[in-house]
């Protein structure tokens, strides 16, 4: 990896820009369905700031609208101001979960909300690009990292995977009640020890990544959490979507595992070592 150059990290660094890009506009699009929904739930988090219910749901179609002017932002005319202004929402959305009496462990399964736009961040690295400030500076859609931050944005995929797998797992060994009431709506006689059994798998899952991250097994965790949001009991398209960041940097952590050509006839694995 020593020898490598921004020329050399070109191509994964171009997949995995668009990978987190998609994601990060996708996870803020879904958050803004949910203002235009006016989710309940959401109550809850506005009460943090001392928000009474009324009034929170007058807020939350303009937090709906904000969430979508954002994510179409992202899609259309990335700049660094939106993409950091997405992982500060998002972190703060997520930490207003255990503040309102949830599990500590909601916040930490949502990583993919700020980490994907963190790692985007990270990945277009700084210098030159930022002479006109970060209103004015465009996220690349053609990176050419050095190996500094091309190294940066991987392990902090992978702290990202790590947290949001075990965070899932967690939230299964403590019987969340949305999560049981997913296992009894598809049919399962004992879901209370289906929920001990998944998160025993999702912390292992997350050991492995923090451990030793392999691309086959990446995938197998790709396809998994994929499949897994599905299961929602209530507005399943719109939670689906909103997880897009938790794919997201699962599938740019195994785009980066894959070869990184050096020149015409030689190639290289990348070392997440750091």
């Amino acid at each position: 990896m020593k020898n490598l150059s921004g020329e050399g990290l070109r191509s994964p660094a171009q997949s995995i820009h668009y990978t987190l890009r998609i994601a990060s506009a996708l996870c803020f699009l879904g958050h803004g369905a949910f203002g235009f929904i006016t989710k309940s739930i959401w109550c809850n988090y506005f009460g943090v700031f001392g928000i009474g219910h009324d009034l929170a749901y007058r807020l939350m179609p303009l937090v709906g609208t904000i969430d979508l002017l954002m994510g179409l932002s992202l899609l259309i005319y990335p700049i660094r101001a939106v993409a950091g202004w997405l992982v500060v929402w998002g972190l703060m959305t997520a930490c207003c979960r255990p503040l309102s009496g949830e599990p500590f462990a909601e916040m930490i399964e949502r990583a993919g909300n700020y980490g994907a736009p963190l790692a985007l961040l990270l990945l277009a690295g700084t210098g030159t690009r930022l002479r006109k400030g970060w209103l004015g500076s465009k996220l690349d859609p053609d990176p050419q990292p050095d190996l500094r931050h091309y190294r940066l944005a991987l392990f902090t995929l992978r702290i990202v995977v790590f947290l949001l797998l075990l965070g899932h797992g967690w939230l299964n060994l403590i019987e969340k009640k949305g999560l049981i009431q997913q296992y009894t709506n598809l049919g399962f006689a004992n879901p209370a020890q289906l929920a001990r059994m998944v998160g025993m798998f999702e912390l292992l899952a997350a050991l492995a990544v923090l451990v030793r991250p392999v691309r086959p097994l990446l995938f197998v965790f790709f396809v998994w959490k994929m499949g897994t949001e599905l299961f929602y009991p209530k507005w399943e398209l719109f939670e689906w979507i909103e997880r897009a960041g938790s794919y997201g940097c699962i599938l740019a952590l195994w785009i980066a595992l894959g070869p990184v050509p050096v020149h015409k006839n030689n190639s290289v694995k990348t070392n997440l070592a750091v």
